[in-house]
């Protein structure tokens, strides 16, 4: 006699239910979901560029002034972009640094003083990134050993590091007479600015550091569960103090770059790039309470930023605008990371 099964009448065939499980999957997958980012991130880009030709034809019509126009949006992108690769570090690690800019005021500055300026390109360099390391390792100290919160700790820094810039320079604008360094900004490298070639460095060893290395898989741990990761034998302090020295390294080679485009440095340069820094990272799929994020993606938002500076800046528009479209879309990127379609297909699957 064959035995016979009675379905559970809150079961639901297995074809349903493997079907959702693999859109599930699918959906879910960290790989997926930064891709699908990023493929949207660059269907901004090419509607910004769409609303470009729309309003300024005359221009667009243009290869040459097109061509130049691109370097002109990546070399504006540079200085942040090489800050937003150590922001995006941190914040994946858990933290959040809001003295990028200062730091970079400050190590512009002291790499601008008369004495520093002459022991020549080598000793503005060394003295530049030395700076932004230091300063970096005071914040890891007093966020990791000093236990203070990030957003104190880096906060205080950021104020502390402005004070200091500010004090040093005499409150004027220092003049970079070195002319290797001035040269950053305006050498190319068949046919690309050197600037660029600089971000395109930083980003690539950025996307290797991050998903090609253990203090990656470290960066995502401690990120994720600081406690967890501790258990597993990593040394969250020491980690969390490389991530905001590495933040520290990047602000000073992005201070570098703004000394060389503007042949001088003041205690207001980079001055609210923490926000940009922050925001073009969110909006690059990178997750503010840590655990995830992407490189790439972080590069593809400070391009999206850059683009819309450009594109009110040949439409003679107001900056007052541009930063409302720029809150808004900050806005539309914390929104969109809570949401998640498996939560979708889950309340379908109820059904």
């Amino acid at each position: 006699m064959k035995a016979t099964t009675t379905a559970d009448p809150g079961t639901r065939p297995a074809a349903t239910r493997d079907g959702g499980d693999v859109l599930r999957r699918w959906w879910s997958s960290e790989g997926n979901e930064f891709a699908g980012r990023n493929l949207a991130l660059i269907g901004v880009l090419v509607v910004l560029v769409a609303l470009g030709v729309l309003t300024r034809p005359d221009l667009y019509g243009d290869p040459e002034w097109v061509r130049n126009n691109i370097f002109t949006i990546l070399q504006q992108a540079s200085a942040i972009g090489v800050v937003t690769v150590g922001m995006t570090f941190v914040i994946i690690g858990g933290g959040i640094d809001l003295s990028v800019g200062a730091i970079m005021a400050l190590a512009g500055v002291w790499a601008t003083t008369v004495a520093t300026q002459s022991y020549g390109a080598g000793g503005m360099i060394f003295t530049a990134i030395a700076v932004g390391v230091g300063t970096g390792v005071v914040n890891g100290l007093l966020i990791s050993y000093g236990r203070l919160v990030p957003f104190i700790a880096t906060l205080a820094m950021m104020v502390a590091a402005r004070g200091l810039a500010a004090s040093i320079s005499g409150k004027q604008t220092q003049i970079s007479q070195n002319a290797t360094i001035n040269g950053i900004a305006s050498t190319e490298v068949l046919g690309v600015p050197l600037l660029v070639i600089i971000l395109a460095v930083v980003v690539a060893a950025g996307w290797v550091l991050l998903n090609r290395t253990t203090f990656g898989r470290r960066t995502v741990a401690v990120g994720g569960n600081p406690e967890a990761a501790r258990l597993a034998g990593i040394n969250v302090r020491w980690h969390t103090l490389l991530l905001y020295a590495l933040s520290g390294l990047c602000c000073g080679i992005g201070a570098l770059m703004l000394t060389a485009q503007a042949n001088s440095a003041q205690a207001a340069m980079g001055n609210l790039y923490e926000l940009d820094a922050i925001a073009a990272a969110i909006i690059g799929g990178t997750l503010l309470s840590g655990g995830r994020g992407t490189i790439v993606g972080a590069l593809f938002g400070v391009l999206v930023f850059s683009t819309i500076t450009n594109l009110f800046a040949i439409n003679n528009l107001s900056t007052e605008s541009q930063n409302m479209i720029k809150g808004g879309i900050i806005v539309a990127a914390v929104l969109i990371q809570q949401f998640r379609f498996g939560s979708l297909t889950r309340l379908f699957s109820r059904g």
